[in-house]
Formats: structure tokens, sequence, C-alpha cells
């Protein structure tokens, strides 16, 4: 990008002449980092989590990986592997014939059945546990777990305010 001067000894069109070279420089410079740093986007979306997130120098963004406290303390085997929860098992309508889920929103029978009397229901969940227990051998009646009785509910006490004896004045 040359420039041609008027005078090569006026020194207002060499500080143009410089001040240009600069600008073009730098003009370049930023368009070859925007263009640099588009592609590494367009790298990065299309390659997915495994390619790692640099810097232009080079350096990964962001904390190392396995750096976290946790590492740490399992290294020095203060804290073991977690336990992963069990799930509970499904739980089938208690109605006869009925192979839809139960559910707590339904009293723990299925949406068709949710209309029933709980003493009907009642019955249906007696009769399955009694057929189960004939098919393993237990006596029927007898639980195969023990279940808590729900406490009883103490009754509620009044107090009247007349009840108290009058101060004597």
């Amino acid at each position: 990008m040359a420039r041609a001067s008027t005078s090569a000894s006026d020194p207002s069109s060499q500080i143009r002449h410089i001040v240009g070279d600069f600008v073009g420089q730098l003009s370049t410079l930023i368009e070859q980092d925007a263009v640099a740093r588009a592609r590494d986007a367009i790298m990065s979306a299309f390659s997915g989590s495994e390619a790692p997130n640099l810097t232009p120098n080079g350096k990964r963004r962001g904390r190392p990986p396995g750096s976290g406290r946790g590492v740490v303390l399992q290294l020095a085997g203060v804290v073991g592997k977690k336990k992963m929860r069990r799930k509970a098992p499904i739980q089938l309508c208690p109605v006869p014939g009925c192979t839809n889920r139960a559910a707590p929103v339904f009293g723990m029978v299925c949406a068709k059945h949710q209309d029933l009397p709980k003493a009907e229901i009642r019955k249906f969940r007696e009769a399955r546990r009694a057929k189960r227990d004939k098919a393993k051998g237990a006596a029927p009646g007898t639980r195969t777990k023990a279940r808590r009785k729900p406490a009883k509910r103490k009754a509620r006490v009044v107090r009247a305010a007349a009840a108290k004896p009058a101060a004597s004045a």
C-alpha cells in the first residue's frame, strides 16, 4: 500500500504516510484476529465439547479438570463413593384385572378407579395380600413385614377461662 507524497520534505505528509501505514497494518491485524476467532468458534461448535476452549495464547479457560475439592478429599480417603438411590418398584392399581399404575394423587389407585370407595379398595388389597401369602406358604393374615400402626391422637383439652379461680381483691 504505497502512497505517493506530494513532497518528500514536507513533515506533515511524512506523518500522514506513517499514520496511514500504521492504520493499514492495524486493520489487517484486527481482521486476521476476527477471522481466527470466528474460525475457532465454528470449529468448536461443530466438534462438540471434546475440543478444548482455548484462549489465543493456547491456554485453556477456567479451572483445570479434576481440580475440585472433592477430588482432593477422595485422594486423601476422606470421602467414599456415593451410593446410588434405588428407585421403588412400580405400584399397580389394586383393583383386580387393572394393570394401570397407581398414583398418590388418586389415593394409590389409577385415574380410572379413583372414584371407588376406600372400603372397597381396602378389600381388594387384602385379597391380593391373602393370595400372595397363600402362594408363599405363609398363614393368611400374617404379614411378611411388620407394619407399624398409626399412633392414636390425643384428645384436645379445651381450657376454659372460667375454670380458673378468681383472684380475691
